[in-house]
């Protein structure tokens, strides 16, 4: 019984200590996961064209350890939002409905 007295206290210290984390999230979700702009169209087509270049010319091979390992993670990020979409997309995990 004393236990069950205890809960709304817990909730609410809960809640109180999860408020700033909540926060600094929404500030940074706000910026990192909004659509891109139009004013930032040409920094993508920039990035796109360098990105390509360097594919071309073998700089890539030129990169430290470091540059490797996160442009490597960013791809990997990148593939499984894909297929997390793609999970969603067609409502279950396993193959297509055919």
């Amino acid at each position: 019984m004393a236990a069950v007295a205890k809960v709304p206290a817990l909730i609410s210290s809960a809640i109180a200590q999860a408020r700033p984390k909540f926060a600094i999230f929404m500030k940074y979700a706000k910026v990192e996961l909004a659509p891109p702009k139009l004013s930032e169209i040409p920094q993508i087509k920039a990035g796109i064209a360098k990105l390509l270049s360097s594919a071309k010319s073998g700089a890539w091979k030129q990169q430290t350890v470091k540059q490797a390992t996160l442009n490597t993670l960013v791809g990997a990020e990148v593939l499984f939002w894909f297929y997390v979409g793609e999970c969603i997309g067609k409502r279950h995990i396993v193959g297509y409905d055919v």
